[in-house]
């Protein structure tokens, strides 16, 4: 297929789609400084080089610039980096100097761009190939591939979504493609894929997400916003105020290496000024977490899946013993009384007394009506993770704890209240004042696009067209979808009950990935594009996404490897077959697209004060944007304005209010999500029944040398594998039950599936409970069977998949109920990064 341009000439497709070096102005560059007159333009870039130096010499009035000391400028989703490059290889990195807390994931950029388990070239399975879509789709995942040209790969893909646009609408292509995907606002695959979809005629997309399914939905009832990406109470003000930290499920020293943006690692400072004080703090997770140990926590161990009930009895005591603040509940809150009469066991017969709550979570009365004065007594801040909320009914906890935090009074006054986001992307690192770099649009939505579906239904949106589910007081209903399409997102590692997944995936006819390795998700395609890492392009990025601290230029590293192409120019040659290449290029390559981000955000830092380069010198200086701090930001208080006059600064509820009780959900009608925050027993826990065959409740975490799944493939994995699998952490008292020791291979299982993961035996977790962390790569022993043993350890496996509530309908990534064994089977190799046949 050849692309036309205005004067109907042919272009060879090679020259318009491949990857081409940043084309710099030298006549822009060198306007206006004499300085910079003898310095020749050189074609690559220059740590310490004549040209950054004269730059820095001649334009001293650019503050916000910092230079790179010895490497290329470039970014991931672990930090900001100077990438060390010699003949065309990345061969290492260096954090930049203003990082204040680099982590050693950085250090695998190296690995991720020579990774052995990259796809080389467009690939196309080989019963899709040669009988058409919908071909032996049980073969997906254990089929041959075929190698094809870009021409080929095109074609293929975009007859499919031309023929199913006109022959069952855009709701029969499934586009959203939700993951975490590489940094950079030009490359953002997700939005150029939903950016091609809605120039060729629309497509089936997603609501919600899976890190905070069910939190942001009740959080737009309780409190008027998703709250769980919203900026905190500053960490100064923290660490001056706060006299005692609650960190209530969450590991923040692990989940604060990464960031959807650029990290600015500030988070990790204020973890660290809070233990150099000795700030009282209290770690609540069954495991004792790194976090607990760096910052010298005391630690509360409860029964997973039991914190809405551990709350309640913390709420019951603060109300008996006359510790809550009722005026701050008449003021700002609105239905109290209601959840009173629950509490009291005015409506259900059941106090929520203290030992009613220990009966439950596992914890003692006397430890919970302790816990409740102390938060009383001290000006308190509660920093809640988000894994207490993927959960069935997760809506619940993060509901009572901003109960908690309403009777506690505190809510925003210095260093007390709540906070949903000290753990993920640095909230509470105190906002700059510069610009923002807005990426790449996704545009408009035709007018026959399809309803969304909740983001955590897909596989039962794939096994069930026609269903109608409730979802946040609305019915959706799942179309029959044709076509999976995804871009920048590994689903095989992020949906529960993996082999209900796959299932799941042979009801489509076609799939598409978009991916730089062989993933699972890779393996289970129809049609996969080679797609270059974020190191073989050029991009831009802001740094911290809190603070919107930085500006990182993401320079092109080394060259595209073998004939991975960057996510613009393969949409642009799906978008030119599909004859909208003029509306989704808008007539601009990477550079003009680049420069015109800069150029946006350049005016808005003007505005605020702050001098930048033009775009051509910036590029070419190899430097990066650091913006001032205003002093006043670092002590910015969280619904501070809405405590000093509730009337001039309401909250986005009905009432403008906290709603302790809510008439929107209890309209709605759920017997699942009251109108009031509430314990339910979940789906699986240690006093369900199924517990009597499983009895090990399951705790997955965030793993602490990779991001999600990201990086699974690199040299980190040799630091957490045990027996080359994923690790399981076992109290010693469930280990000798079974007989196993440290270091042990084992067999995880239960109804939903089996995985073998490495014994790490420990006092740090409580007994009754295990945990492994989510990411390990999907690897099925015998992919024939329905239930396979998953080789790696992929923790989905095991997961299930039902939504959280008929409110959100959440994921529930983080329970499940199952047994272990010692494994005495076979010696099993780990092919879990492993190319395919004929790849």
């Amino acid at each position: 297929m050849k692309k036309y341009d205005s004067e109907d000439r042919r272009i060879d497709e090679q020259s318009v789609f491949e990857q081409q070096p940043l084309k710099l102005s030298r006549r822009r560059f060198l306007l206006g400084t004499s300085a910079m007159a003898a310095v020749p333009l050189l074609s690559g870039l220059w740590p310490k080089s004549a040209l950054a130096e004269a730059i820095s010499q001649a334009l001293p009035q650019f503050v916000a610039l910092r230079q790179a000391q010895k490497g290329i400028l470039t970014a991931a989703h672990w930090g900001a980096f100077e990438a060390i490059v010699e003949n065309g290889k990345m061969i290492g990195v260096q954090s930049v100097n203003d990082d204040p807390y680099p982590n050693e994931l950085v250090t695998m950029a190296p690995y991720q761009v020579h990774a052995k388990n990259r796809i080389k070239y467009p690939m196309v399975r080989k019963s899709w190939l040669e009988h058409g879509p919908g071909s032996h789709p049980e073969l997906r995942g254990n089929d041959e591939w075929v190698r094809v040209s870009w021409d080929k790969a095109l074609d293929l893909v975009s007859k499919q979504i031309a023929r199913l646009q006109k022959e069952f609408g855009p709701q029969s292509i499934y586009a959203g493609s939700y993951g975490w995907k590489s940094v950079g606002m030009l490359h953002n695959s997700r939005t150029l894929l939903q950016r091609l979809m809605n120039l060729s005629g629309g497509f089936l997309g997603y609501a919600g997400d899976y890190s905070t399914g069910a939190a942001q939905v009740i959080m737009t009832h309780v409190v008027g916003s998703m709250e769980v990406y919203e900026q905190q109470t500053a960490w100064p003000n923290v660490i001056e105020n706060s006299q005692l930290v609650i960190m209530w499920g969450c590991n923040p020293m692990v989940t604060l290496k990464n960031s959807w943006n650029v990290p600015d690692h500030y988070g990790q400072t204020g973890f660290e000024a809070l233990k150099k004080k000795g700030t009282r703090i209290i770690s609540i997770d069954p495991v004792h977490n790194d976090s607990a140990k760096f910052v010298n926590a005391e630690w509360i161990a409860p029964h997973p899946y039991t914190d809405s009930a551990m709350l309640l009895g913390i709420a019951h005591t603060l109300l008996t013993e006359k510790l809550h603040n009722p005026d701050f509940i008449k003021t700002y809150t609105v239905g109290f009384d209601k959840f009173e009469q629950y509490l009291m066991g005015k409506t259900d017969g059941e106090e929520k007394t203290a030992e009613w709550a220990e009966a439950i979570c596992g914890i003692k009365a006397d430890t919970l009506r302790q816990l409740a004065r102390d938060m009383a007594k001290n000006r308190t801040m509660i920093m809640g993770g988000w894994g207490i909320q993927r959960q069935h009914h997760g809506e619940q906890p993060h509901w009572m704890l901003v109960t908690v935090a309403s009777m506690l009074g505190q809510i925003g006054l210095p260093g007390g209240g709540f906070g949903f986001s000290y753990h993920y992307s640095s909230g509470g690192s105190p906002t700059a004042k510069g610009g923002i770099v807005a990426g790449i649009s996704a545009g408009n939505a035709p007018k026959n696009a399809p309803t969304p579906i909740p983001v955590a239904r897909i596989a039962e949106c794939l096994t069930s067209p026609g269903k109608t589910v409730d979802f946040n007081g609305n019915k959706v209903t799942y179309p029959e979808v044709k076509m999976i399409y995804v871009s920048g997102g590994n689903p095989f590692h992020q949906h529960q009950d993996t082999n209900n997944l796959r299932k799941a995936y042979s009801h489509a006819e076609t799939v598409v990935v978009n991916e730089p390795y062989w993933t699972a998700t890779a393996k289970h395609a129809d049609i996969v594009f080679p797609v270059t890492t974020s190191y073989e392009r050029n991009d831009l990025e802001m740094g911290g996404d809190y603070s919107q601290l930085y500006v990182f230029p993401m320079h092109q590293c080394v060259p595209p490897q073998f004939e991975a192409r960057n996510d613009f120019d393969i949409f642009a040659g799906l978008a030119d077959r599909l004859g909208v290449h003029d509306a989704f290029t808008e007539g601009k390559d990477e550079t003009q697209w680049l420069k015109g981000m800069y150029d946006d955000m350049k005016l808005q830092a003007r505005n605020a004060r702050v001098a930048l380069p033009p775009f051509d010198m910036f590029w070419a200086s190899n430097n990066y944007v650091r913006f001032p701090v205003p002093e006043a930001n670092t002590q910015w208080v969280r619904f501070a304005d809405f405590r000093e006059n509730p009337l001039l600064n309401p909250l986005g509820t009905p009432s403008g209010k906290i709603e302790i009780f809510s008439d929107t959900i209890a309209k709605m009608n759920y017997a699942d999500c009251k109108g009031h925050p509430s314990w339910m027993p979940p789906h699986e826990w240690y006093k369900a029944d199924i517990a009597e065959k499983y009895p090990l409740s399951l705790n997955t975490a965030h793993a602490t040398n990779r991001l999600h799944s990201q990086l699974d493939n690199t040299p980190l994995r040799e630091k957490h594998a045990v027996a080359d699998r994923e690790a399981i952490l076992i109290n010693p008292q469930d280990a000798e039950k079974r007989g196993i020791k440290n270091g042990d291979l084992v067999r995880a299982f239960n109804d939903r599936g089996q995985i073998l993961v490495g014994a790490i035996v420990s006092e740090d977790i409580r007994s009754g409970v295990v945990r492994i962390s989510e990411g390990a790569w999907f690897d099925p022993a015998n992919p024939g069977e329905d239930k396979p043993l998953c080789k790696n350890g992929n923790v989905n496996c095991l997961t299930f998949d039902i939504g959280s509530s008929s409110l959100a309908q959440g994921n529930c990534g983080q329970m499940a109920q199952l047994e272990i064994e010692k494994y005495t089977g076979p010696m099993l190799k780990n092919t879990a990064h492993d190319v395919p046949m004929g790849a």
